[in-house]
């Protein structure tokens, strides 16, 4: 997580870190992000579970969402759309794909 950030604010985004499901909801309501790039497996919860309750926030219910996690069996690509993520990228990510994926998301 820490080295994505670093990776992300060397490219001009502004990021924010949390390291639980609760935690991710918290920054979320400080930070007001426009994109949310989320692992599934997260401690205390899922990523599913934070990004329902980020949508459910009038303040970030207009963020797109990317999966960003170990799991990437068709089925846990096919759960992740189903859940509405924009994008479900398996670690490790390349960076290029990534940087082009949020330029088009924003």
């Amino acid at each position: 997580a820490e080295s994505l950030a670093t990776l992300l604010k060397l490219h001009g985004h502004d990021t924010a870190v949390a390291h639980t499901g609760p935690a991710a909801v918290e920054a979320a309501a400080a930070f007001r992000p426009g994109v949310v790039v989320l692992d599934i497996g997260l401690p205390g919860t899922t990523g599913y579970d934070v990004a329902a309750a980020l949508r459910a926030d009038a303040g970030c219910a207009d963020a797109a969402f990317v999966a960003l996690t170990g799991w990437g069996a068709e089925d846990d690509r096919r759960r992740s759309r189903e859940a509405g993520f924009a994008a479900h990228l398996t670690k490790p990510v390349d960076p290029k794909q990534l940087g082009a994926l949020l330029a088009g998301l924003g």
